[in-house]
């Protein structure tokens, strides 16, 4: 019987370009003073699953998508209806897998995985004519990584049970993918605070998991209902 402790950083390590990103964000907008400036939270439901799961014969993967996905928000608006977003959203997932063999020698394996996603979207919009609603359609890049990735095994052979931790399973594939992203929805003014509803749709360039059996796989193909709400 054997314990691995994995020791893992308490915040994720976020890509290298994104803070200068975030950076020349902000500074263009204090140095745009005709140019507002908003900022706030942005929340919403993914409508696709984070992984895809299947079974076979004597093994199976299952996943439990958290239904919601959350994060702070900033953007500079620009003339003739132009602007520039940044955010940084958050989310959680875990999968599950299990199976077993009899025979000469009966052997059962149990695994339990939980991580965090990071989502860096950065995106150009532009806004139509309007007094109070503005829709909107916006496009860009993204970058996503995984934090505080955990997988827990439990083997059972031959009467024999062992446990162990690991922050590397074996199907994972890819801590951080780059996509594009394109979204549309509408922005509505009331008083100092503007509501922007969105749907959102993300092509990730690579996948996070890929089992060797086919078994779990993470879905490229992301899309997100999203409500903003800045001041």
């Amino acid at each position: 019987m054997g314990v691995t402790i994995i020791m893992r950083p308490l915040f994720p390590s976020f890509p290298g370009l994104l803070p200068s990103l975030l950076m020349g964000v902000l500074l263009g907008a204090a140095s745009a003073n005709a140019q507002p400036f908003s900022f706030g939270l942005k929340g919403g439901l993914p409508m696709t699953d984070f992984l895809n799961t299947a079974q076979s014969g004597n093994f199976s993967f299952a996943s439990n998508t958290n239904r919601y996905i959350v994060g702070p928000t900033a953007e500079l608006r620009l003339p003739f209806g132009l602007g520039v977003e940044i955010d940084i959203l958050y989310r959680h997932f875990s999968y599950t897998g299990s199976g077993g063999t009899t025979g000469i020698t009966t052997a059962f394996l149990n695994s339990s995985t939980t991580a965090n996603a990071w989502e860096f979207p950065l995106l150009a919009k532009y806004r139509f004519p309007g007094k109070i609603i503005h829709p909107y359609v916006d496009g860009g890049v993204a970058w996503d990584t995984l934090s505080g990735l955990t997988q827990a095994v439990t083997s059972t052979v031959a009467g024999i049970t062992s446990r162990s931790s690991s922050g590397n399973p074996p199907e994972l594939a890819n801590s951080t993918s780059r996509g594009f992203v394109l979204g549309a929805g509408i922005s509505v003014k009331a008083l100092v605070v503007r509501i922007s509803p969105e749907i959102r749709y993300t092509r990730w360039g690579a996948r996070h998991f890929l089992d060797a059996n086919g078994l779990l796989s993470s879905n490229q193909n992301q899309a997100e209902f999203l409500l903003g709400i800045t001041f």
